[in-house]
């Protein structure tokens, strides 16, 4: 039988989902008898390709976020996502109480910085944009909620994929222990 191909994205977030995904710890083994890494950040291809299954982690808050998000969409017959930032926005999303400069000036100078640090020019940063969750900008077919999402959440929704069944992750599963 042919391995289900899966693609994924790390987008604006911490990494703590693919990390979760990582803890699955040996059940990783047999998982991997039944999917095909393909373009994510664990394997570090860059380019995505047709696949079964894709799975973004993170809020998109740029443009190009925006078309990774694309990308990931219009190459996947599924698509996943994985934590709060995704699912909702996450912690990412607080940005949009403030303005772009405000946002700049906060990152660029901070208190540890010097006087005369600067926002480097526009054209050197990506255009800014409101934090929006993955369902605002492409069509999501399954949710993985939490900050990070327990491995066990995430174990749980790729086995029901992979039994040909969109996942709809029971209580038990939305509490990280």
């Amino acid at each position: 039988m042919a391995k289900v191909k899966v693609i994924s994205a790390w987008l604006d977030a911490c990494a703590g989902c693919h990390m979760s995904f990582l803890d699955i710890d040996e059940a990783i083994i047999g998982l991997a008898d039944k999917i095909e890494l393909l373009p994510t950040p664990i394997t570090d291809f860059k380019e995505f390709t047709p696949a079964d299954v894709g799975i973004i982690e993170g809020a998109i808050s740029n443009e190009h976020d925006e078309e990774v998000a694309k990308q990931i969409r219009a190459n996947c017959k599924i698509l996943m996502v994985w934590g709060d930032c995704a699912v909702f926005g996450g912690i990412v999303s607080m940005r949009n109480l403030f303005s772009n400069e405000e946002v700049l000036d906060r990152y660029y100078s901070t208190e540890s910085t010097t006087s005369n640090s600067k926002v480097p020019c526009s054209e050197e940063l990506p255009p800014l944009v409101k934090v929006k969750p993955i369902n605002q900008v492409v069509k999501v077919d399954c949710y993985v909620p939490g900050c990070p999402p327990s491995a066990k959440a995430i174990l749980y929704a790729l086995s029901e994929l992979l039994e040909g069944r969109i996942p709809v992750l029971p209580s038990e599963t939305m509490r990280y222990d």
